[in-house]
C-alpha cells in the first residue's frame, strides 16, 4: 500500500504566498509522475501543476509564473505558491502515478487533501 501525505495549507491574504509538501511512503519503486490538483467549492477538480522524475513540468494557465512545483526527493513533490488570489481558495490534492514493489503497472494515489484560503 502506498500512503501521500500532505503539508502545509493555510490561511493567507491575497499577494501571499504558501508551500504545500507533499511525501509518499509504503512499497515503492518509483513515482514516473506526481503532481497537485484542486478542487474548489462547487467545482471540479482540475490540474494545479505535475512533474515527472525528469524534472519536466506542466502548470495549468491560471497559476504559470506563480506556482512552482518541484521533486525535492524521489518520493516527494512540493508546490510553491506566490502571488496567490482569492480565486486559488480550494482543497488541494497531491496526486502520484506510483510502481509498486510486485506489480508491474503503476497506479495512481491521492492524498487526503489540504485546505488553501485566500483571503481578499
Amino acid at each position: 500500500q502506498v500512503q501521500l501525505v500532505e503539508s502545509g495549507g493555510g490561511l493567507v491574504q491575497a499577494g501571499g504566498s504558501l508551500r504545500l509538501s507533499c511525501a509518499a511512503s509504503g512499497s515503492i519503486i518509483s513515482i514516473p509522475a506526481m503532481g497537485w490538483y484542486r478542487q474548489g467549492p462547487g467545482k471540479q477538480r482540475e490540474l494545479v501543476a505535475n512533474t515527472g522524475s525528469g524534472g519536466n513540468a506542466n502548470y495549468a494557465d491560471s497559476v504559470k509564473g506563480r506556482f512552482t512545483i518541484s521533486r525535492d526527493n524521489k518520493n516527494t513533490v512540493s508546490l510553491q505558491m506566490n502571488s496567490l488570489k482569492p480565486e486559488d481558495t480550494a482543497v488541494y490534492y497531491c496526486n502520484a502515478n506510483v510502481l509498486r514493489g510486485g506489480y508491474f503497472t503503476t497506479a495512481d494515489y491521492w492524498g487526503q487533501g489540504t485546505q488553501v484560503t485566500v483571503s481578499s
